[in-house]
Formats: C-alpha cells, sequence, structure tokens
C-alpha cells in the first residue's frame, strides 16, 4: 500500500490552519492496522522541523458486528509476507503479526484515546497502543491490558478504568467515527493536510513533505503575506 493524494471532497473547508498558526494534519487509523503504524516514521520524518500540529483521529476498520480477522487463517499471513514485511523491512520498523485471535475490536481502546485526549495524552496514546499490539502482542481488546497501557502514559489507572466501563466517552466516540464518515475515510492510514491534501496509505516522506510546504504556501497567501500565482 503506497501514499495516493486526491482533492479532500464534501468536507474541504479551504486552506485552513490551526488557531495557532500550524499547519493541521489529521491522522485517521485503526490499532490493527500495520500500515498506520508504518506511516509514523514518514509522517514525523517529513515534518520534524516543521510546524505542524498532528491529530490521530479514529477510524474502526472493522467494528462490531463485522467479524475480525485471525491470523491462523490464509488472509492475514499472506498479506504480511506480501506487503507489510518487505515495506517494514525497507522503513527498518520492528514490526511482527500478532497472534491474538481473533483480532481485537478496537472501539474500547478508541474510548480510551477520548479519556488520554482530555489528559493531554493524545499524541502519546495512538503510537503506544500500536507498538503495543504490533510489537508487544498485546490483546489491545481486553480493558485490563488497555488500563495498564493508560497507566504507562501516567494515566489515571481507576479513572481510566471507570470511564471506560461506564462508557463515558462511547458518544464522544461515535462523534469521531461521524467524522471519519463526514470526510469520507474509508482506508487506513488515511492522512489529510490542512484541510486540503489527502494521502491514503503509507506515504513517503517526499510525500508529507511537499503537502506540508504547499499547504504553508497557501496559508501565507490567505493571510496576505506572499503573493500568489494570480497576483497581489
Amino acid at each position: 500500500m503506497t501514499g495516493t493524494e486526491t482533492g479532500v471532497t464534501g468536507t474541504e473547508t479551504g486552506v485552513t490552519g490551526t488557531e495557532t498558526g500550524k499547519v493541521g494534519i489529521k491522522v485517521w487509523s485503526d490499532y490493527v492496522c500495520p500500515f498506520c503504524m508504518l506511516a509514523e516514521g514518514p509522517l514525523h520524518e517529513a515534518t520534524h522541523d516543521l510546524d505542524v500540529e498532528i491529530e490521530w483521529m479514529p477510524f474502526e476498520l472493522r467494528p462490531y458486528p463485522t467479524p475480525t480477522l485471525r491470523p491462523e487463517d490464509e488472509y492475514l499471513p499472506a498479506i504480511w509476507a506480501r506487503s507489510v514485511y518487505p515495506m517494514a523491512r525497507r522503513m527498518g520498523v520492528d514490526i511482527t503479526l500478532p497472534t491474538v485471535s481473533p483480532q481485537p475490536y478496537t472501539r474500547l481502546a478508541f474510548e480510551g484515546y477520548q479519556y488520554a485526549a482530555e489528559h493531554g495524552k493524545a499524541a502519546e496514546y495512538t503510537p503506544r497502543m500500536l507498538r503495543a499490539f504490533f510489537q508487544e502482542n498485546r490483546d489491545i481488546g481486553r480493558l485490563d491490558v488497555l488500563t495498564d497501557i493508560a497507566a504507562e502514559l501516567g494515566l489515571d489507572r481507576v479513572g481510566f478504568a471507570e470511564a471506560l466501563t461506564a462508557g463515558t466517552y462511547t458518544e464522544t466516540h461515535q462523534e469521531a467515527l461521524r467524522t471519519a464518515a463526514a470526510y469520507r475515510v474509508s482506508v487506513a492510514p488515511t492522512i489529510i493536510i490542512a484541510e486540503r491534501h489527502r494521502l491514503e496509505g503509507v506515504p513517503t516522506v517526499a510525500q508529507v513533505r511537499k503537502a506540508v510546504l504547499d499547504a504553508q504556501a497557501e496559508q501565507a497567501v490567505a493571510r496576505g503575506a506572499a503573493c500568489g500565482i494570480d497576483g497581489c
């Protein structure tokens, strides 16, 4: 799976940045998608010296009651051998097909993301969850596993577990899924930069960097800080 760029349709709001003037980057991912973990490296390499704000966005590839995949069946080993492992080797990423069977539903983990976001740990939560599944073979569909990971991030163990048990963030997560639908997200990862540049699949560093630099130039023109091809 490689990055492809298309125009944002349906929800395009023009050239906008965040309130801080940074270029906003939305990344829709699912914790059981290996390509989402592989996309993290190019994303950060391309933007480490640029003024961006990365927001991880929930997207469930197989929401309940859709059956999840089983690593002992033919499909997962085949696609990992054909696509995931070769790409991971080229990128130098340590990733292994988890043996958790069937693969977990991710709704509860995403509700945990909403708790983490409310407590200032959004940026750390998604990469940590991906590593837990693809490097540590942990069942991220279980409340006790999620609670342990949350505690590792410095979140309150009891508060986290109580919030997930009570469904405190269920509606917030459902609203996030409606946002994904509004942006017509159908694959993971999907990356939208400055509400305008769309990349689907694992992008290259060059693709991400070009989109961010283009967005910066577009924002400068919109602010009246530069001249565009149509004049000043």
